[in-house]
């Protein structure tokens, strides 16, 4: 009965003190997608969207960076992660083939509405990808989220922590 007791005994922690509780989070990874705009006429206009990241993760070589990206670019990096990283990948908004046919009552996959929703999926995929320790290690994420073009012919290899 004695070890019943001792088992349900509080566990005594180190307060914590103003430096612990307001001051940086000990590691973060931000990563925002924004401002999309629409570039280009007819058959060769695409919307690309802006990325943010904040991080103080020493695996990544800029701790801020901001580059702009199209859904194919996105298409792309979840293509590589899939091929080179032991990562399960999460779906990626739909391609919302029924909004590119022709004579619709609105802007299709130009519509507001449609590219507000996308842009929140986009950032949820990135943020699940980019949260996991394997995926961080993948030359193509950095790439992706960090240098201003996408090479699509890199070597896929490992980043190795600074």
């Amino acid at each position: 009965m004695a070890d019943a007791i001792a088992d349900t005994r509080r566990l005594y922690t180190k307060p914590q003190n103003l430096s612990d509780a307001y001051g940086p989070p000990s590691n973060f990874l931000e990563i925002e997608v924004s401002n999309p705009e629409t570039v280009g006429v007819g058959r060769n206009r695409f919307t690309t969207y802006e990325i943010r990241l904040k991080t103080n993760l020493p695996i990544f070589k800029l701790k801020e960076s901001r580059v702009r990206r199209r859904y194919s670019d996105f298409e792309w990096l979840r293509g590589e992660l899939e091929r080179e990283s032991k990562v399960v990948v999460p779906p990626l908004p739909g391609k919302a083939l029924f909004r590119q046919l022709p004579f619709r009552g609105d802007d299709g996959i130009f519509d507001d509405s449609f590219i507000e929703e996308r842009r929140h999926g986009l950032e949820q995929f990135l943020n699940k990808v980019a949260g996991h320790p394997l995926a961080q290690n993948e030359r193509c994420l950095h790439m992706f989220l960090q240098d201003e073009f996408v090479d699509k012919n890199y070597t896929p290899s490992k980043v190795r922590q600074a």
